[in-house]
């Protein structure tokens, strides 16, 4: 299992948009998505994917970092695994 961390997401973008705009550029779908913050800032989203490794999705990661999404630029880090 590997999680990535999405800062920067535009507050109400829906689970599924997110995971459309990841599949998008060519992430496989997600197994959870939890919400770090949501106080009507640009919010954070940590994304679980059970069938990816970290080095796989530290590949990945580079097609979205720093991509303007909605309104601003996405950051994309991959979280370690004794991070939460």
């Amino acid at each position: 299992m590997a999680r990535l961390w999405l800062g920067n997401v535009e507050s109400g973008v829906s689970e599924e948009e997110i995971g459309t705009f990841l599949m998008k550029f060519g992430f496989p779908a997600f197994s959870e998505l939890q919400h770090v913050a949501d106080d009507g800032s640009p919010l954070a989203v940590i994304v679980d994917f059970s069938n990816v490794d970290s080095e796989a999705l530290r590949n990945l990661k580079e097609r979205i970092h720093d991509l303007y999404w909605g309104k601003g630029r996405i950051v994309a880090r991959v979280l370690k695994d004794d991070l939460a």
